[in-house]
């Protein structure tokens, strides 16, 4: 196979293109670094589609790499035949190399290879022939020594051998498992239910395959961990037996031998085939459905992260507790802690008065802005409290429920532990949450992504598949927002594109020792930065009050001096840059000629209207383009809502049958796929994603149990 071609024609790009990544990923350069910095090699391909092409490119050189594997083996074991090469290069996926293996593995001792111990593979080959009466055949197997006293055990023996044949064929197992996979039926009874009755559905379940939906597979499977569960994919054994015994018999006439066969591939089926390939359906479903919630974790994973900033502001953390009490954190402009205290607004001692006191004194000495209130345990009472509190504060005070999911994680991590050490971990957790207004993704950045909560059945993934794509998220946010050099803790700069911890912990040690840095060029003095390292995280590294303004941009250091003849070119200069006085520089780039400007400055044109985007607004933030979060003053309770009303929210996950919107009142509420557009969409994703804020229509309400539903598409009606 040649990769090459193969990733030309699954990602439908231009031959060159392809060549050059495969060349800058061979090299060792990240995907942010190629994704921005290296786009005339690319066709400008963004950093999403360059994983996916990586992904595949990794898969496909093991596949190579197996295939070689498999070919040593056999030729080694000397049954390589020039049918059996043709099928190894034939073969798309490793189960097909793996299926043709399969008769030449070293297997443990079975019936087939007791008989060809006793020397009867001669015969089964003689009975597969079908070109004589094999009992008469059996006659010379005999051998009492070896344990064959007749005719009657070595033609048992033969059909033992048969029965390994039929199921090592490499051809018929993918027919069978293709129609296992198409035309099998889930089936699932419930063993036992747990006190929330959580798999009560599957009581009696049954659903063909190809119509089972992904996360119906990932809770069958979780139900079947928790022994709650039995299922298995049937399908008519006499299909199938029937599938095999034509694939061998060849030959009715030879009613005797056919007859054989046909009970040996019997066997082969009940006794070998049905449960290997059920276990590979299985596999291949849970795969299937795996990545797709690994996909659906990575698409949510990716906005909550970018979250418009709460920037400029004093903020004051609410951690909400009731046996406990609440923890306060009050945290500068910068996140600095200022102040750290507990308080008891809600039962079983609420001290209403008392927490006020606390909260207003800590408004007035620190002249807060944003209180930033957990959306856990007793949120709902704390949200209360805090809006009453607000109505008898006369500074401007505004507040927002935040998503804790990881927050406790975080607060017994050893990095908070570093962090704070002199705190109790229930303060960290009110520090990490006021922060999270402030900063989503600094704060964010520091908790394993499998504990933030906008996933499905994130502990049941493949962990280190898991961790690779998220990693490549948590990667490509950080790379794009960008990094201030002298303020990053090493949790953010690990993250940086061609850092790890240990060169992060060297940039940080290396600013404490000589102070904040002025140019990007003093990384190459910091301890195991190299020059290759440095290529690839220069330009995602910024430096806000740099003696070079370009540093506060995203153009990297190798086109500064390009950057310089293309300013230069329409009568500009660095002060001009550093006092945002650029902004026309777009409209004389067109009216001068792209292509022209481009050649001129020794530039592609992807690159060069990269670089004046950084030059029109040095600094810039991509998150301060997004709709910023809703700071409230009031309150609204699921007493307060009815149905036909309209209220607005924003999205907080979204899994494959709709969505989960958080309208105000502590409980989300779930709009069903079908709710969401009158247009035909695949997933919810394809509309959605989470922190975006919608208005919504409540259809069902149940106070009691509390559950919501919402509509969008009504909402959109009564605005049309």
């Amino acid at each position: 196979m040649d990769i090459s071609v193969k990733l030309t024609e699954e990602f439908n790009l231009r031959p060159d293109h392809v060549k050059n990544i495969l060349n800058l990923l061979d090299e060792g350069n990240t995907i942010p670094f190629i994704a921005r910095y290296r786009k005339e090699m690319t066709g400008a391909i963004d950093d999403q589609v360059l994983r996916n092409f990586n992904d595949r490119y990794e898969y496909l050189q093991n596949l190579e790499k197996r295939k070689q594997e498999v070919v040593k083996s056999i030729t080694e074991q000397e049954k390589m035949t020039e049918e059996i090469q043709t099928a190894i290069d034939a073969a798309q996926t490793l189960t097909e190399v793996e299926d043709i293996y399969r008769p030449f593995k070293q297997k443990k001792k079975t019936r087939a290879s007791v008989a060809i111990e006793k020397g009867l593979k001669p015969l089964a080959e003689f009975i597969l022939g079908q070109s004589g009466d094999p009992y008469k055949e059996a006659e010379k197997y005999i051998d009492e020594e070896k344990g064959v006293t007749c005719a009657d055990d070595a033609v048992v023996g033969a059909k033992d051998v048969i029965a390994e044949v039929v199921s090592d064929n490499a051809e018929l197992r993918k027919k069978l498992r293709g129609l296992l996979e198409k035309h099998g039926e889930m089936q699932v009874k419930l063993v036992k239910d747990d006190d929330r009755g959580t798999y009560a559905m599957y009581a009696d379940y049954a659903e063909l395959v190809p119509e089972i939906k992904n996360h119906r597979i990932l809770a069958i499977n979780r139900g079947e961990k928790e022994d709650c569960l039995k299922a298995e994919i049937w399908f008519n054994p006499e299909i199938a037996k029937r599938v095999c015994i034509a694939k061998f018999v060849k030959n009715k006439q030879e009613t005797q031998c056919a007859k054989l066969i046909e009970e040996a591939a019997s066997d082969g089926y009940d006794r070998l085939i049905e449960p290997s390939i059920q276990r590979e359906v299985r596999a291949i479903l849970t795969d299937r459905a795996g990545e797709q919630a690994i996909k659906m974790f990575e698409v949510n994973l990716r906005p909550l992260l970018l979250q418009p900033p709460v920037k400029g502001k004093v903020t004051l953390g609410l951690d909400p507790g009731y046996r406990t009490g609440c923890k306060v954190a009050v945290v500068d402009e910068t996140g600095k802690v200022l102040d750290t205290s507990v308080i008891f607004p809600v039962p079983p001692k609420p001290d209403i008065e008392g927490s006020k006191k606390i909260i207003k004194n800590l408004i007035d000495k620190h002249n807060v802005d944003v209180i930033s209130i957990g959306n856990g345990t007793a949120s709902k009472e704390t949200e209360i409290f805090v809006a009453e509190l607000l109505k008898e504060v006369e500074r401007p005070v505004t507040y927002a429920v935040v998503n804790e999911a990881g927050a406790s994680v975080y607060s017994a991590s050893p990095l908070a532990v570093e962090e704070f050490p002199d705190l109790d971990l229930t303060k960290r957790s009110a520090i990490s949450i006021a922060r999270r207004l402030q900063d989503p993704l600094s704060e964010l950045i520091k908790i394993d992504p499998k504990s933030i909560g906008v996933g499905q059945y994130q502990h049941d993934m493949d962990k280190k598949r898991l961790d690779a794509v998220l990693g490549g998220v948590l990667e490509d946010c950080v790379n794009s927002v960008g990094v201030d050099l002298n303020t990053a803790s090493v949790s953010l700069l690990k993250f940086v594109a061609g850092l790890n911890a240990g060169i992060a912990k060297n940039i940080v040690s290396y600013r404490e020792e000589n102070g904040k840095f002025t140019a990007r060029s003093q990384l190459l003095k910091v301890a195991k930065l190299g020059a290759k390292t440095y290529e690839q995280c220069a330009g995602f590294l910024r430096i806000p009050d740099g003696k070079n303004i370009m540093d506060n941009t995203a153009v990297h250091p190798e086109s500064y001096q390009k950057a310089e003849k293309l300013i230069s070119l329409f009568g500009y200069s660095d002060d001009d840059v550093r006092a945002r006085k650029l902004s026309q520089l777009p409209a004389k780039v067109k009216e001068f000629g792209e292509e022209k400007a481009a050649e001129y400055c020794g530039l592609d044109i992807a690159t060069m209207n990269d670089i004046i985007s950084e030059l029109v607004k040095p600094g810039r933030d991509i998150r301060d383009s997004l709709p910023a979060r809703q700071l409230r003053r009031d309150i609204l309770g699921i007493e307060d809502l009815s149905v036909g009303m309209e209220v607005d929210g924003v999205v907080r996950n979204v899994i494959d049958f709709g969505a989960f919107v958080d309208i105000g009142v502590h409980q989300d509420g779930l709009v069903h796929i079908s709710e969401i557009t009158d247009k035909y969409i695949k997933h919810p994703s394809d509309v959605l994603k989470v922190g975006q804020q919608v208005r919504a229509v409540i259809i069902t309400l149940d106070k009691s149990k509390q559950r919501i539903g919402l509509s969008l598409k009504q909402a959109k009606k009564r605005a049309n």
